[in-house]
């Protein structure tokens, strides 16, 4: 994957694009100053090059029944490399288990959990995840609400509009 260098157009579409994935290439090339059809050069450049990795639609949990999300904070027995990348792969087992971030520190992994409620996340915890091989503990935090939410990384731009 060979990576193009960032000019102030590619940032502001990987801006707008990271703000609302559905923004049509029309009203894309308006706000990056240029016409339709270099945009979408640009787009499927940038996407060929890997600085965009996908798109999604961000979907409203309470909505969908899946009340409870918990942080849980996992400690490993061994964290020899075989044994960290055999956790990671159990990982991706667990629908509950949106994200997981490998740490440093007192703790080895983070996990966010959501569940429809909290019986069904003890379920989960007792025989699945503390189950797990490997697992020495597990810390766990409830999240009560949400109070900032944005995905992806903060694209600076040298007029820093938004």
């Amino acid at each position: 994957m060979q990576r193009v260098k960032l000019d102030d157009i590619d940032r502001r579409i990987l801006h707008d694009l990271q703000e609302n994935g559905r923004i049509t290439n029309v009203e894309l090339a308006k706000n990056a100053g240029i016409s339709a059809p270099p945009c979408l050069r640009r787009v499927r450049a940038l996407e060929e090059s890997g600085y965009i990795e996908g798109y999604h639609a961000q979907l409203h949990s309470d909505s969908l029944g899946f009340s409870v999300t918990v942080f849980a904070l996992v400690g490993l027995q061994s964290q020899a490399e075989a044994d960290l990348n055999a956790f990671e792969e159990k990982v991706q087992e667990w629908p509950l288990v949106r994200e997981c971030y490998m740490l440093a520190g007192e703790n080895d992994f983070i996990l966010k959990v959501v569940a429809k409620d909290w019986d069904s996340y003890q379920q989960f915890l007792t025989h699945e995840l503390t189950a797990a091989p490997n697992v020495e503990h597990v810390k766990t935090s409830l999240g009560i609400r949400v109070s900032k939410f944005l995905p992806g990384v903060p694209v600076e731009m040298d007029d820093q509009e938004s």
